[in-house]
């Protein structure tokens, strides 16, 4: 008798979830959310920046960067790669594996375009961890760190492979 009470009390209990659980999936119908507009990378960059230089950038942020190298050439980075310390690549905590970003050191101006293919930096302040052929690019390599703009990008395939 006590189970069949507390197998109707959860069955009872079970329904009116399934009940509230499909109202609610009705109230809102999904075609709401159509109205909306698609928004691209390059609407973003416009909009927020309005320059002619923008048409493929949608992310910007600034923060300190730093490069690793030595004792993780050769391993493999989060997305699998092996990570070679003179290639252009760079680790990200957040943007997905792919992604095309411009490195700008802000102390003098240089800049590199990288792809991120790890996680990472992993200390508290910083926004990126470039490869060693990276971090030589913009003259960060000596000073080990330094103030940088991140802008992510859209690159096509000639800016890929002319560098």
């Amino acid at each position: 008798m006590r189970h069949e009470k507390r197998f109707f009390t959860f069955s009872l209990c079970a329904a009116l979830i399934g009940l509230i659980f499909s109202a609610c999936q009705t109230s809102m119908p999904l075609s709401k959310w159509s109205n909306f507009p698609e928004v691209s990378f390059q609407s973003i960059a416009q909009a927020s920046t309005g320059s002619s230089r923008a048409n493929n950038m949608f992310l910007v942020s600034e923060g300190k960067a730093s490069y690793y190298a030595n004792q993780f050439h050769g391993r493999k980075t989060a997305n699998g790669e092996t990570f070679n310390m003179n290639e252009f690549t760079a680790a990200h905590p957040s943007l997905p594996f792919g992604t095309w970003v411009r490195v700008t050191n802000l102390r003098n101006g240089k800049d590199v375009i990288v792809r991120i293919n790890d996680r990472g930096p992993f200390i508290k302040g910083r926004v990126i961890d470039l490869s060693v052929g990276a971090a030589k690019q913009i003259g960060l390599f000596k000073s080990g760190t330094a103030q940088v703009r991140v802008e992510a990008i859209e690159k096509t395939a000639s800016e890929v492979y002319s560098g």
